[in-house]
């Protein structure tokens, strides 16, 4: 079927100022293409910004959602754009270093067809539980009241707030109740929520770790509020400086497995931050993105069950299921819960009632702890089997990063991380340089690349595995 023409009064893209993007005798894709490289490339979309939904974006140009997806993958795969985790698309924060020394965009002439995907914090989709999950549908549609149908709480559906907050006690060590959890649509929007809740009650600065999820400083800037960093070493975060740094209102950890260096928070630095939060009257947001997955012991204990009133969770079955059932939740202490909410009530569209009462099933059902039981066990086994196999071909690669999570990290001496990228470009491999998740103003000399080992279905790993030896030898 040939690609419908754009109608001239929708071409302008939802404001983004496109430009024509279906001229006489022109395949629309690639015009398409053209009008984001030339508006990126004069400045007119600038790095950071973000783009809206393809299915947005396809109705206002009157195209096939299809060919926006398409359009934003191989945009991605170019490097104009970037595709967040959980959080959209935006304009690549890396994008002029597409461009020449006059401005003008270096696209590769023959652009290699990336077939291996080792990106660090993506789950195998493949692996996704259809059929329990279709099950928990079923029921929970067929069973739901008719209130169920109608606008939705924004503090979520209180069936899952109740198993949420029982499942998190049990399998992480919170200290909480259904009224603490807010249900939300991602760890992305859960923190933009606490951003704005803590700079409307007048917070200026929070300590960030110095290397981070790069959606982590962006959700705080936009708040209004400054990012202070924190180096990250063996022990986890560095606090030995948070009583120094003014007005300073909260601090922000992947305490379990920092991301991306792959540490724990040692026991001392816990007690310590908690301590520190006591004393200054202030805030712990605790990220524990992928708590569950802990290989070579029991998981650690979520920092919350320390002190439930000055730590704030950030948790997300996008690591544990799929990032596509834009599932998340947040343990609020007692006195921040109705701020959240309110915020969350006029600011963000609320996750969908079917998604809702099917996790809870899930999770009642014992389906959830199953497939967590499963993933687990593969990921230990892959992340085994690299780590082997580096061992085996490349000696001088050096591994690290403690048995847990989604990803490790490498570095190889002589070789920065970008060119381990480029390298592995070259074999059909997609990996990410270390410099991607590194903070304005890190002081830190570490180079390398995170690569994951979740995302390739079964019959993929393999093929992946031996992309990555190639690339590293």
């Amino acid at each position: 079927m040939s690609e419908p023409m754009v109608r001239g009064s929708r071409a302008s893209g939802l404001d983004l100022h496109l430009g024509p993007v279906g001229e006489a005798g022109r395949n629309v894709r690639a015009s398409l293409m053209d009008a984001f490289r030339e508006a990126i490339r004069t400045g007119r979309l600038a790095p950071g910004t973000r783009l809206p939904p393809s299915r947005l974006l396809a109705i206002d140009l009157g195209l096939g959602r299809s060919t926006v997806v398409r359009v934003y993958s191989e945009l991605i795969n170019e490097g104009w754009l970037t595709a967040l985790h959980g959080s959209g698309t935006e304009v690549s924060r890396r994008s002029a270093e597409l461009m020449g020394r006059r401005g003008r965009p270096r696209v590769p002439a023959a652009r290699p067809r990336l077939l291996h995907d080792l990106r660090p914090g993506y789950p195998d989709l493949s692996s996704f539980p259809r059929d329990e999950w279709i099950r928990a549908v079923k029921r929970t549609v067929s069973n739901a009241p008719f209130e169920a149908f109608g606008y939705i709480d924004p503090h979520g559906r209180s069936e899952l707030r109740e198993v949420v907050a029982r499942y998190l006690a049990r399998a992480r060590g919170l200290q909480t109740h259904a009224d603490n959890v807010v249900v939300c649509s991602g760890a992305a929007e859960g923190l933009r929520l606490v951003a704005a809740v803590l700079a409307n009650a007048g917070v200026t600065k929070v300590a960030i770790e110095e290397f981070c999820l790069h959606t982590q400083r962006p959700a705080l800037l936009k708040a209004g509020i400054e990012p202070v960093l924190l180096p990250v070493d063996a022990d986890g975060a560095d606090l030995s400086a948070l009583d120094e740094i003014p007005d300073l209102g909260a601090v922000l950890l992947t305490p379990s497995h920092q991301f991306p260096l792959g540490v724990a928070l040692q026991s001392d630095r816990r007690a310590a931050v908690v301590d520190w939060a006591r004393r200054r009257g202030t805030l712990i947001i605790e990220d524990d993105y992928d708590g569950e997955f802990r290989y070579d012991r029991s998981p650690v204990g979520a920092l919350q069950g320390l002190d439930h009133d000055r730590v704030l969770y950030l948790g997300t079955a996008s690591k544990s299921l799929a990032p596509g059932l834009r599932l998340g939740w947040l343990v609020v202490p007692d006195r921040l819960v109705g701020s959240i909410v309110a915020e969350k009530g006029w600011a963000e569209d609320s996750v969908g009632f079917v998604n809702q009462l099917a996790m809870t099933d899930f999770i009642e059902s014992g389906s959830y702890d199953r497939h967590i039981r499963a993933m687990r066990a593969q990921y230990r086994r892959r992340r085994q089997q690299l780590i082997e196999a580096i061992n085996r071909t490349c000696p001088t690669t050096r591994v690290t990063g403690m048995a847990a999570g989604l990803h490790i990290i490498l570095e190889q001496p002589g070789r920065s991380g970008a060119e381990l990228v480029r390298r592995a470009a070259r074999e059909q491999l997609a990996i990410e340089p270390l410099e991607m998740f590194r903070n304005p103003g890190s002081t830190s000399d570490r180079d390398g690349v995170a690569v994951g080992f979740a995302a390739p279905s079964a019959s993929g790993w393999s093929g992946a595995l031996d992309a990555l030896i190639r690339t590293l030898q």
